[in-house]
């Protein structure tokens, strides 16, 4: 069978909180903790970090460490790749969510004459750009990266030289230009938001599923509703921040937000989402136990891992059932 291959991802230098370096950490904690062989089942590769910087001045403000984290989304971006031309099922365990826009570009990278959608279920829309961030926290901008997106109709900052070198090298990572079209991407329970991403998502169309219609329609109804949208698409990506919970159930992640998932409904997005023949690459980011006396997010999320592995493994044994393939891993 088609293995799974762990690409584990402590960078946390684009997130605004310390401590989502030791998310994958908390999750191997979590497995050890619920009596699971889940970290001896696959073969893992850690991605190398540079949060030592973290030490050092910040020399760009309205993006913080972005020469640093241009180094780390190299080797995360080789990493998908590599894993994909081996034929293996790239799931990728990282600290804060800039990492997603190097994974989407190491699937770029594999298939440059695909068409990929990508499925984000999130709290946030990540689609700031250095001319739009209030913060400067590079978390913040993996949509705009993977769109080469800037919203300089809402530009509130005047950038440096510098930054722009590496921004623009951030969006051409892997192949020049945009890696997907906004019609191929698509939110759930997106809901703390700045005016300025409000005003780019709203320009491009981009489709989010709100809590209010996610509750409505359950999960497998979301699920057939955002395949049938990303229905010209050739492979799916499908990246899960835990904020996407509601605050409840995620105290430990960086920026908790009210009205959210509940694990249960996570679980079942997941399934229903990876239930498909395109999906080749999951991703999980944000979890911060420094955030959380007693590991719950990492539990939580480790839950939801589980059940996300075990719908990945089912689809890929019925692929090589159906591709004559056989065998186990």
């Amino acid at each position: 069978m088609r293995r799974i291959k762990l690409i584990e991802v402590r960078s946390e230098l684009g997130a605004g909180t310390r401590g989502a370096s030791l998310g994958v950490d908390a999750l191997r904690i979590a497995c050890l903790n619920k009596g699971s062989d889940y970290f001896r089942r696959f073969n893992a590769v850690a991605v190398p970090d540079l949060n030592h910087v973290l030490f050092d001045k910040n020399h760009f403000p309205f993006a913080k460490h972005i020469d640093s984290i241009y180094t780390v989304q190299k080797g995360i971006a080789s990493a998908v790749e590599q894993t994909l031309r081996f034929g293996e099922f790239p799931l990728v365990l990282a600290g804060d969510h800039s990492s997603a826009a190097a994974t989407i570009a190491g699937i770029k990278a594999a298939y440059p004459h695909k068409t990929l959608g990508v499925v984000w279920v999130d709290a946030h829309a990540d689609i700031h750009s250095p001319y739009t961030t209030p913060s400067g926290n590079v978390h913040g901008m993996p949509m705009a990266m993977a769109l080469n997106e800037d919203n300089l109709d809402c530009r509130r900052n005047v950038v440096e030289p510098e930054t722009e070198f590496f921004w623009r090298r951030l969006q051409n990572l892997g192949e020049a230009g945009p890696k997907l079209k906004p019609e191929h991407l698509v939110y759930v329970v997106v809901r703390d938001t700045e005016p300025e991403e409000d005003a780019v998502i709203e320009r491009l169309g981009i489709r989010n599923f709100k809590l209010p219609e996610f509750k409505e329609k359950g999960p497998r109804q979301v699920a057939r509703e955002i395949y049938e949208q990303l229905r010209f698409c050739d492979l799916v990506y499908l990246s899960f921040d835990v904020d996407s919970l509601d605050s409840r159930f995620s105290k430990g992640t960086g920026t908790p937000v009210v009205d959210g998932l509940n694990v249960q409904e996570a679980v079942q997005l997941c399934q229903a989402l990876l239930d498909n023949d395109r999906v080749v690459c999951f991703e999980m980011v944000e979890i911060n136990p420094t955030l959380d006396s007693e590991n719950t997010m990492a539990k939580n999320a480790f839950d939801i891992l589980e059940a996300a592995t075990d719908a990945i493994q089912d689809h890929l044994r019925v692929q090589d059932v159906t591709a004559g393939r056989g065998g186990t891993s």
